[in-house]
């Protein structure tokens, strides 16, 4: 590879990250607001309903994607042609519109009968409309994907939150109830409609072919049965709880969930989201995709692991003080996941690089690995111990997953990521937080104020890493340093 050539990755892959870091810093702000503000307003209850719904939402909403968006990612540029894109748009939208029909007529009224909540009849079809409109969205982004032009889609994800988190507020203060919640979820899809089809310019023909159609969801097949593992993986606890012990307990569990697991998810998101065509394009590159590899998963950990930590240590006056006592519940569950995503972060691009290097085949293959461990882990931990149970299966579950994650590597042999590299990576970032979990843990048992050891927490944790890692932070300012010179 010449030094152009890796200089003009490295400009998009700084490019990507800065944009996506600007459309999380924006969405994850905002949402933290949203979210602080209508658990003011809101009780657990209602949060429960929504997470009730969302669990049949969010599992159609994996199959309305087909993995339409990964395969035209992933498919080289020679390869793809425009009958590609115009046959995975009609195909998506024709599947989107019987999911919703199923949603509507059997979906919510079965939901509504086993959590005996009649609501849900209501509250799953109004949501299920994202459903409906989010496959118009896919090939857009897909292109600006495939293109790396992060920015549009920060832009587009920015306002699009923002509008419909506003409009939500508005809704709760004037006594919306579960219902500013429900628009929020829809309202963030059909507000970035048109703004898509403004970036991109591309309008769907009236063209479908066959062969792309074999192309696209060949590929496409193996995305999605792993997402759907995924997805059970990820959201079997909330059907669970939400069955066992009720919509306020859900709710309760759903605020400790959403507050660690967001910050995960999202800083996930970013990175990956720039990786994944990189891994594409660099998938035969197997120097390049293990430094790579390495490099995310040591930057997920510095920008995660101080968070958790303050949620483990300081998470009981964090929720009363800002949530209020109502939410006191909360507090064991939220310091347990935090240790759980702590676990999670080290396996934060393992998707990405199968998935980039052509082998969701094996990446569906693992997700059933883990959901065989994982769910009679939970169920055993709900009916002993309630959401408490259910947070240590969780934590649990992530140590197994990065034990699965080893296994991975193995099968890609030429990738050769061991657990002695793994552990150079992070262990900057792992010494630091214990540094900053000694300084914040003292300060509150001084009962020093909890904004004040948070300060103090972030602080130590900043200065540590920086003397351990002054070398690396250099070498990762040298490939973020173009991106503030392009235009």
């Amino acid at each position: 590879m010449t030094d152009s050539a890796v200089k003009s990755d490295k400009k998009l892959v700084a490019q990507g990250i800065l944009w996506n870091c600007v459309q999380m810093v924006v969405n994850q702000s905002f949402a933290f607001i949203i979210k602080l503000v209508l658990a003011k307003l809101l009780f657990p209850e209602q949060f429960g309903l929504i997470g009730m719904a969302t669990i049949f939402t969010g599992f159609v909403q994996v199959l309305n994607d087909l993995g339409v968006g990964a395969a035209l990612v992933q498919r080289k540029d020679k390869n793809l042609f425009e009958e590609h894109f115009h046959t995975a748009f009609w195909t998506g939208v024709t599947w989107s519109v019987g999911l919703y029909l199923i949603m509507s007529f059997i979906i919510g009224p079965l939901a509504a009968v086993f959590y005996k909540q009649p609501m849900l009849t209501t509250i799953i079809p109004v949501l299920s409309l994202a459903i409906l409109f989010s496959p118009v969205n896919l090939v857009h982004k897909a292109q600006l994907t495939k293109l790396m032009d992060f920015k549009k889609i920060a832009f587009i994800d920015n306002i699009s939150n923002i509008v419909a988190g506003v409009i939500s507020l508005v809704l709760a203060f004037l006594g919306a109830g579960v219902w500013a919640l429900v628009f929020n979820s829809v309202a963030i899809v059909i507000i970035a409609m048109p703004l898509y089809f403004k970036a991109t310019r591309w309008l769907p023909k009236f063209m479908w072919s066959k062969q792309a159609f074999k192309d696209i969801f060949g590929f496409g097949a193996y995305t999605t049965g792993s997402n759907i593992m995924n997805y059970m993986y990820n959201n079997i606890d909330y059907l669970l709880i939400g069955k066992l012990l009720g919509a306020s307990v859900l709710g309760v569990y759903t605020l400790a969930f959403v507050l660690t697991d967001t910050f995960r998810s999202r800083v996930m998101a970013v990175i990956n989201n720039v990786m994944y065509p990189v891994y594409g394009r660099k998938q035969n590159d197997f120097t390049a995709l293990k430094s790579y590899y390495l490099k995310v998963v040591q930057f997920n950990c510095i920008l995660i692991f101080p968070i958790m930590v303050f949620f483990i240590v300081l998470g009981q006056p964090f929720i009363v003080n800002v949530f209020g006592l109502k939410w006191q519940e909360a507090v064991v569950p939220l310091q347990i996941l935090a240790g759980s995503v702590m676990f999670h972060i080290l396996v934060s691009g393992n998707t990405a690089l199968l998935r980039g290097v052509g082998r969701p085949g094996l990446e569906m293959k693992l997700q059933i690995v883990k959901a065989l461990v994982f769910l009679p882990t939970l169920a055993f931990g709900i009916e002993k111990y309630g959401i408490v149970g259910a947070a240590w299966a969780i934590l649990f579950n992530k140590l197994v997953v990065v034990i699965v994650a080893q296994y991975s590597f193995r099968q890609i042999s030429a990738v050769k990521i061991k657990v002695i590299d793994l552990c150079m990576a992070i262990k900057g970032a792992v010494i630091a937080s214990f540094i900053s979990y000694a300084v914040a843990y003292a300060l509150s048992v001084a009962h020093v104020n909890y904004i004040t050891a948070g300060i103090a927490l972030f602080i130590s944790y900043s200065l540590a890493v920086y003397w351990l890692m002054n070398t690396e932070l250099k070498a990762i300012y040298q490939i973020f340093k173009p991106a503030t010179q392009i235009n």
